[in-house]
């Protein structure tokens, strides 16, 4: 692996750290504003599963460059079951069964494994996957229309968290963008497509089994 592909890898990992530190069609939604979108969003949507793309942004003589693109799948079942999968341009999944999450980095032959307990919090992961409670951990308000997209803003009331603010885009009542800035001002830009509203999944969908020779990490 060259430095370029290094470098790469590790904005990847780095990006797949943060949603582990947290991470559509209804017309009469269409012109609701987005906090009445989302509300219904999150209290009608017991289950979801579609794809993903991840883009990171930053300034550069004062010009916004968009990098280190990765894509992939994602599935959740509330409240904090979930299978986050990256597939390009490295393999990484992220798995959590309701009481554990798992991390596992095929090109490092590892898994990191970490109690779920309260860790969706104030994360952008409780957004999709946690519990209907959101108002518990974040402050919501609107914050206009942008990209054919009413968006609303959500901050975390714990300051014991990686993320500043949280912009969540939506559209037909259904998140499709998701803007992630940390507190050293960087963001990261989700995108969702194809995205499946309460499919049916087996109980032990997200039951997670270690594979064969990997390390295993509990922290």
């Amino acid at each position: 692996m060259n430095r370029s592909d290094t470098s790469s890898f590790q904005q990847v990992k780095k990006a797949a750290r943060l949603l582990a530190a947290f991470a559509f069609a209804l017309p009469a939604f269409a012109h609701a504003a987005a906090l009445e979108q989302f509300k219904s969003f999150v209290g009608t949507t017991k289950s979801a599963k579609g794809e993903f793309m991840q883009r990171q942004v930053k300034m550069a003589d004062g010009s916004a460059k968009v990098s280190n693109e990765s894509t992939g799948t994602f599935m959740f079942a509330r409240p904090g079951r979930f299978i986050w999968t990256y597939q390009k341009p490295y393999e990484q999944l992220l798995q959590a069964d309701g009481e554990k999450l798992y991390i596992y980095d095929k090109d490092l032959n590892q898994v990191t494994v970490r109690a779920l307990g309260n860790a969706l919090g104030s994360s952008p992961a409780a957004i999709l996957f946690g519990s209907n409670d959101l108002e518990k951990n974040f402050n919501l308000k609107e914050a206009g229309t942008k990209d054919g997209l009413e968006w609303l803003e959500a901050t975390p009331k714990s300051k014991d968290t990686t993320f500043e603010r949280i912009g969540i885009g939506l559209k037909d009542g259904v998140p499709v963008a998701m803007e992630l800035r940390d507190s050293f001002g960087q963001v990261s830009l989700l995108s969702f497509k194809k995205f499946e509203k309460n499919p049916p999944m087996a109980a032990d969908q997200f039951r997670f089994t270690v594979p064969k020779g990997v390390d295993v990490f509990q922290q």
